[in-house]
């Protein structure tokens, strides 16, 4: 069984969630020890991981509920209209 490979979205959503929030953590811990920027790295690298993992991915998606077809119409019968042919109006004679 092959693991999915990740999409293009994942793979942008983790990296910027990585590098961002290495950036804020460093930036609000102030941590400049080995030790701290280890568990800062860490930890972003976690929440990156959290990231990519939650965006949806593109691959098939199956409907939650199976949707019935829904029921064919009757099909009413065509009747073919002919014109009636056109009637001349009827001439009366003049009573002589």
């Amino acid at each position: 069984m092959a693991m999915p490979r990740p999409t293009v979205a994942q793979l942008a959503y983790g990296s910027c969630t990585v590098i961002f929030s290495t950036f804020a953590m460093l930036l609000l811990s102030g941590a400049s020890s080995g030790v701290g920027v280890a568990i800062v790295a860490v930890s972003a690298l976690a929440l990156g991981l959290l990231v990519a993992m939650t965006v949806p991915s593109s691959g098939p998606r199956r409907p939650a509920v199976a949707e019935r077809p829904a029921a064919p119409e009757p099909v009413q019968p065509v009747r073919a209209t002919v014109p009636s042919p056109a009637r001349e109006p009827v001439r009366e004679r003049a009573a002589s």
